[in-house]
């Protein structure tokens, strides 16, 4: 298949960045970043950051909010009855929305580390602003640098950035692009309502077998989110994601586990080799996504040169006046005093903590310096990493807390040269200045994959990228202020982490002993916590990340795209498979295109097929739009029920509205659901309720499917004819060179 569209469906409409015609023309000045957008952006970008910090410590994940808050913001500015409101308004929004929400990743994913270290006096409002706001400006200053590298030349596709283009030009022009937008949008809702608010299906399933003592296991998550995600990405990139995940799961996995043995505690064999490959071989996809990261930006060098050189040249660095609208970037030569300073209160926040950690002021004063400056370094690494991976997979499924164990790894290695070898500081003092670093880099490479997603989206409505620069960092703000206020408070209701909550419990049972059961689990501070003391203690699985690094040399001989492989091999399964049926989705339905159009799989397709190809992806595109916004409004708002229920005692979580049986608990006055009166649907029926959105799906996106020049068109028939073919080629790609038809 030679033409973009059919690699791609979404490839030459949207990514062709460099000869884009945005909605809004760069010879149009309308109203952007007006007051009552600001505002508004500040507003749910507070409601956003609160309900994620939550969902994020709860769950162990956060939702998107650009989609969303494209969507409330149409909605809640013209119930305000602003009739004159514009689509570049509507971007400002959700961006201001977003940088909140990502914000909130990255301290989650981090600063709760603190107190499974046991520096829980250490997790105040004033350290993790602190943390949040020095991150939050450095991503948001290095993506200037890399926007027109990621967005205009190498136009990679940012799903998420697309999808939110695709809402907000819908909910321009309303019609029947609106329409279809609002019909996916109802039926994710509806779908992420029953599965994440009242829990009556299963989110994800899970089995596994036992092959003479190797346990092999597959999973899927049962999201529409995610499953449009893939159909977003296309079949070429999910499938390299999908490798990954094989090579992870289906190959190390089962060699380590006959080798070291399986983990005990009664689990059956799909969470037992579940549980290994979260313990262990998860750190082969970090080792090789450092490589990965590291060669996309060697292999990209030229490119990303040329960028940087443009945008801190003579030409950009001071006169934008005389540059297209659509292509003014806040300038460098003005940044640079910005980031200095951010360099320098990041040197004397680093070097006030550690003083007051214990460490003298000379031994503070050197570790600061040198851990600022490496700070730096490492934070635009990891924006140019995050960045690139948003455009791959989505800001959703960027792989934060990855970035933020291979920048443990460096830091510890620094940290422990510096402090521990030629200033001879305390080990308690080490694991502080390795998590603060790593924080600041994690918050940086959360908000930099976001700014990415909003760039994109904003480069496609024809927004100004200086304005909407200006609103990222003021939604990082609002962020840094909403964050640690609702991280101390859930800390003090309720605890955050077990491993605190043992320790520091927020109730008790009746014999005396902690009662954690309500304390927020927040896995991914947990595994840092947890992994800083195993490196200062010598029990990191440095093998593993020695097999990553090795691996990823292989898949770079091999020609393939290390870093979609690595990000395969790092996230779990589940996510990686549903991503992969979003993709092939996509190939079966543009190839059916192809199969009636030109009546043959052969050859590349006819221009008459790919104009027919285009029209089709469009409309899957917008319906995964619409999937992806309704089932991310309900995450939010099933968050924002979770924690009113929470904080407010007579008010129940939604899955506990429809109770046969409950008790109110003594220690906490909430009411408790004994048994519910519909309870979680089995697996087999969780699947089947999953398929039957599946399938209202697929008959969406293929309802303007042009039929065969005979006039008939069967679905089934013509993928099945597709699925001969791709076998065929597939055998025959297998054959030696002379021998292929």
């Amino acid at each position: 298949m030679g033409n973009r569209i059919f690699d791609n469906p979404n490839r030459s409409r949207k990514s062709m960045s460099a000869t884009h015609t945005p909605y809004v023309t760069a010879d149009r000045d309308i109203a952007e970043l007006t007051v009552r957008a600001i505002i508004l952006g500040i507003i749910l970008g507070a409601l956003m950051t609160a309900a994620n910090t939550y969902l994020g410590l709860y769950m162990g994940m956060t939702v998107s909010a650009s989609i969303p808050a494209a969507v409330m913001s149409m909605l809640l500015l013209r119930l305000l009855k602003f009739k004159d409101v514009t689509i570049l308004e509507n971007n400002v929004v959700q961006t201001m929305t977003s940088a909140g929400e990502s914000l909130a990743a990255g301290i989650i994913f981090t600063m709760p580390a603190l107190l499974v270290m046991g520096f829980a006096g250490d997790m105040n409002f004033v350290t993790v602003f602190c943390v949040a706001i020095l991150g939050g400006v450095l991503g948001t200053i290095f993506t200037i640098a890399l926007r027109r590298v990621f967005i205009v030349e190498e136009a990679l596709l940012y799903p998420e950035g697309i999808a939110c283009e695709e809402v907000l030009v819908a909910g321009e022009k309303g019609g029947s692009s609106l329409i279809v937008i609002l019909y996916a949008l109802g039926l994710g809702a509806i779908y992420g309502w029953f599965v994440k608010g009242f829990e009556i299906a299963e989110g994800k399933i899970m089995a596994g077998i036992d092959l003479f003592g190797a346990r092999i296991y597959g999973a899927s998550d049962l999201s529409l989110a995610l499953l449009s995600v893939g159909y977003i990405v296309g079949l070429r990139i999910a499938s390299y994601i999908f490798t990954g995940a094989i090579i992870g799961v289906l190959l190390i996995t089962p060699v380590y586990g006959l080798v070291h043995g399986w983990p005990s505690g009664g689990m059956d064999v799909a969470h037992s080799a579940h549980s290994l490959w979260s313990s262990h071989v998860k750190f082969v996809g970090v080792g090789c996504m450092v490589v990965g990261g590291l060669w996309t930006l060697w292999s990209m060098r030229n490119t990303i040169m040329t960028g940087v050189k443009r945008v801190f040249g003579s030409d950009l660095g001071d006169d934008i006046e005389g540059m297209p609208r659509t292509e003014q970037d806040l300038p460098m030569s003005k940044m640079m005093p910005v980031l200095i300073g951010i360099v320098v209160l990041t040197f004397l926040f680093y070097t006030w903590r550690l003083n007051l950690k214990g460490a003298s002021m000379f031994e503070s004063i050197v570790l600061g310096a040198v851990g600022s400056l490496f700070l730096a370094m490492t934070a635009f690494f990891f924006s140019a990493v995050a960045g690139y991976i948003a455009g791959v997979v989505g800001s959703s499924n960027s792989p934060v807390s990855g970035m933020t164990i291979a920048t443990l790894m460096g830091t510890a290695l620094l940290v422990w040269i510096v402090g521990d070898v030629i200033l001879g500081m305390e080990q308690n003092e080490l694991m502080y200045a390795t998590l603060i670093i790593a924080s600041v880099v994690a918050v940086n490479a959360a908000i930099a994959g976001d700014v990415m997603q909003d760039l994109k989206t904003g480069h496609l409505v024809g927004a100004t990228p200086w304005k909407q620069q200006i609103a990222e960092v003021v939604g990082v703000i609002t962020g840094a202020v909403m964050a640690p206020l609702t991280l101390v408070v859930l800390n003090d209701a309720y605890r955050i982490t077990k491993t605190y909550c043992m320790s520091n419990p927020a109730k008790y049972y009746a014999d005396g002993t902690p009662n954690c059961s309500g304390a927020l689990d927040a896995p991914q501070a947990e595994i840092i916590g947890t992994l800083i003391e195993g490196i200062f203690g010598g029990t990191v699985n440095y093998p593993m990340l020695c097999l990553g690094v090795l691996v990823a040399f292989l898949i770079i001989w091999k020609g393939l795209p290390v870093m979609s492989v690595a990000i395969g091999m790092y996230l779990p399964f589940y996510l990686s498979a549903t991503i992969f049926i979003g993709g092939l989705l996509s190939h079966f339905v543009l190839r059916t295109v192809h199969l009636r159009i030109d009546g043959s799989l052969s050859g590349d397709p006819s221009g008459e097929a790919v104009e027919a190809g285009t029209e089709v992806s469009k409309r899957g595109l917008l319906l995964s739009a619409g999937m992806i916004a309704g089932e991310a409004l309900m995450g939010v708002v099933v968050a924002m029920f979770i924690v009113i229920a929470n904080l407010v005692k007579p008010i129940r979580a939604p899955a506990e509205w429809f109770c046969s049986e409950s008790h109110i608990d003594s220690g906490t006055g909430h009411s408790i659901c004994d048994e519910r009166v519909i309870g979680t649907l089995p697996t087999w029926l969780s699947l089947l309720f999953f398929i039957w959105f599946f399938l209202v799906f697929t008959y969406l996106a293929t309802r303007g499917m042009p039929r065969s020049k005979n006039g008939k068109g069967n679905l089934l028939i013509d993928w099945i004819a597709i699925v001969f073919d791709g076998i065929r080629r597939f055998i025959n790609a297998l054959k030696p060179p002379s021998m292929r038809s």
